[in-house]
């Protein structure tokens, strides 16, 4: 293999032939495991001959397109120093753009010298096509899909669709997010990943795809035709006036802990790819609950992260949401908005200009960082969705905290000169309950996920209506369904950024699972057969009165002072809330106002309607989310404007 840098990490293209470039600082040696056509039988293994710093790299003559390979590397194995190079392990290239096969758990992957090729799948060289390129808008309304659940019984998609992206742009799944009046569907991860070692003796899958091994490849079970799978999805959207946001995850891979597998980059150079404790290295530093953490502040690292997205963004992409983006943050000493990774971002021309989304925490030691991220960073807001979970449920003086986040949470982005949109408002989210089970589950059921109900959150501040789990009962079904109605009004005429997971506008549910990652089943494929037509209707008009009411979707914080104040909080006789009042609040009026309108936000928690003193005056009512005779019917929302 002659010796050529080429211009990039990965195998390339080259007019010669095939170019190979892989980092590893502590390896010895780096050799490519070449495969015939049907990637069967293992043909060659050739090392790399030149080594530029920490880049082992060559150029395999007339090699091209279809090319399929492996690599190995030769290094010490010293677990006690971090070191676990193991040339009997075939690796995935953390730059292959293509894999022949998806990924799967068997215990070999983690045991030394044991040979792994009849398991691990090739890498294949691609030639890339000319970015597409979309335009970026602010998200109004996101929809979050996992694109295999979401398909798997649509009755418009045939069978050999179901499952996969190609799904995803059938006329009447479009047809469905445009009647939502969905501005950006936000995709959970759809790069290759391997299900948790746990699963597989329990006959379970990760459905979720938040294990991943390759930050590029797409997964072959939901992208059969690779990358230009996602780009004729980015494609078809943008025709429709629809983003697409890619959930990704930057902050650890499915090689786990130290009894994990030998995949890609723990046999590159584990040393250097993943944390270790500082005063142990050969202990993993777990910051994630994946058993260890990637080390996002180094430079191959950064690297690595900025060319994976700057090749999503190339296939269409409007930007992403940042699985425990804190990880990306943080440094040997902690978590700080400078870290290099996120400096990157923001300096960047192209990603800077996209949706940047995190979700602002990871389990680590000062983990939680909602409100902390740079501009232009949104962040999922956490306390949006616990906030107002308490006050429905009907926590004691929950009212003022609810008011913060109707007004677009000022007490965690203001500071940073931050508008609301930097709120992603959110109810329910993959993780967690639907919204559903929300109103009819105190307590997670999580027993079908083998752990004895073990995992999941164990206090999502959900409420029953006086019965746990399904039912049949007519009065029972009715309450749950108000409550619903309430909730979904709510984070509809919040400032800030609505954010609704799939199936929850029709209500979906998994049983009182609160953890449902491991069901890749019917426990979270959608049930198209039996959906609420009234709520789906429901939801498309509160995304309609929401694009047309100004008042509540402005990138500005309420202010209380001026002449007319912009916002006022009234109780329902119009008379304004005293400071000593809001504790024991259960009814709440927000009335907003500029020079050419006004609209009122009537919450009423309690378990009886009252009258408002605004309905008196000629003012029309837009919505309500209970029926009743009353002004604003117990436990619901009211929307009213003047004139």
């Amino acid at each position: 293999m002659p010796c050529r840098l080429p211009p990039q990490l990965g195998a390339t293209i080259m007019a010669e032939g095939v170019a190979f470039a892989v980092f590893s600082h502590n390896g010895e040696r780096v050799l490519v495991s070449l495969f015939d056509e049907s990637g069967e039988t293992e043909t060659a293994r050739l090392p790399l001959p030149c080594r530029s710093g920490d880049v082992h790299h060559g150029l395999l003559p007339r090699a091209g397109p279809g090319l399929r390979y492996g690599l190995r590397a030769e290094g010490p194995w010293q677990p006690d120093r971090g070191h676990r190079f193991d040339p009997a392990k075939l690796l995935v290239d953390p730059y292959a753009k293509a894999i022949d096969r998806p990924f799967r758990w068997e215990p070999r992957l983690a045991q030394h010298g044991k040979e792994t090729v009849d398991l691990v799948p090739r890498g294949i060289v691609i030639a890339e096509s000319a970015p597409l390129v979309v335009e970026t808008t602010q998200p109004s309304f996101i929809y979050e899909i996992a694109a295999k659940a979401f398909s798997m019984h649509h009755p418009a998609v045939s069978e050999t669709l179901r499952g996969t992206l190609a799904a995803l742009r059938e006329p009447r799944i479009l047809d469905h997010l445009r009647r939502l009046g969905v501005s950006h569907v936000e995709l959970m991860p759809i790069a290759a990943w391997m299900d948790e070692r746990h699963l597989p003796p329990l006959g379970l899958r990760n459905g979720w795809g938040y294990n991943p091994v390759n930050f590029f490849a797409l997964d072959p079970r939901l992208a059969p035709g690779g990358a230009e799978d996602l780009r004729k999805l980015c494609a078809t959207y943008a025709e429709a006036g629809i983003g697409v946001v890619l959930d990704i995850v930057l902050n650890h891979t499915a090689e786990s802990d130290e009894f994990g597998a030998t995949i890609s980059l723990r046999g590159l150079d584990n040393a250097v790819y993943y944390r270790h404790a500082q005063d142990d290295p050969g202990r993993l530093v777990n910051d994630t609950g994946c058993g260890h953490t990637l080390a996002l502040d180094r430079v191959a690292l950064v690297a690595l992260a900025m060319d994976a997205l700057r090749y999503w963004r190339g296939l269409g992409v409007a930007g992403f949401r940042f699985d425990l983006a804190t990880v990306m943050g943080r440094t040997a000493a902690g978590f700080t908005p400078d870290a290099p990774l996120l400096a990157a971002i923001l300096q960047d021309p192209v990603l800077s200009q996209t949706i940047l989304i995190a979700e602002p925490w990871d389990i680590g030691p000062g983990g939680y960082r909602l409100g902390e991220f740079p501009f232009p960073f949104a962040e999922w807001n956490g306390r949006f969705r616990d906030n107002v979970r308490r006050f429905w449920r009907g926590d004691a003086g929950m009212a003022g905290a609810l008011a913060t986040r109707l007004s677009g949470s000022s007490d965690l982005f203001a500071a940073r000169h931050r508008g609301p949109h930097a709120s992603v408002n959110f109810l329910a989210a993959h993780d967690g309950f639907t919204l559903v089970d929300l109103v009819s589950y105190a307590g997670k059921h999580n027993h079908a996920n083998g752990e004895d109900n073990r995992d999941g959150d164990n206090d999502s501040h959900s409420w029953n209506n006086g019965l746990e789990g399904r039912t049949d009962d007519a009065t029972m079904t009715a309450a749950r369904a108000r409550d619903v109605r309430a909730l979904l009004a709510t984070l509809f005429t919040s400032r800030g950024v609505p954010m609704l997971t799939a199936g929850d506008e029709f209500g979906r549910t998994q049983g009182g699972n609160n953890n449902a990652y491991a069901q890749d089943n019917e426990t979270t494929w959608l049930d198209w057969a039996n959906v609420d037509e009234d709520l789906i209707t429901f939801v498309a008009g509160l995304a309609r009165l929401r694009r047309e009411l100004v008042l509540l979707t402005r990138n500005g914080f309420l202010k209380r002072d001026g002449d007319p104040p912009e916002a006022q909080w009234l109780k329902p006789d119009g008379s304004a809330i005293a400071d000593d009042e809001w504790p024991s609040l259960d009814v709440l009026c927000l009335l907003l106002r500029d020079q050419a309108h006004s609209v009122l936000v009537a919450l009423n928690r309690s378990w009886k309607g009252v009258s408002l003193s605004q309905a008196e005056r000629g003012w029309a009512r837009l919505l309500c989310s209970s029926d009743g005779p009353d002004d604003l019917p117990a436990r619901s929302v009211s929307l009213w404007r003047a004139g």
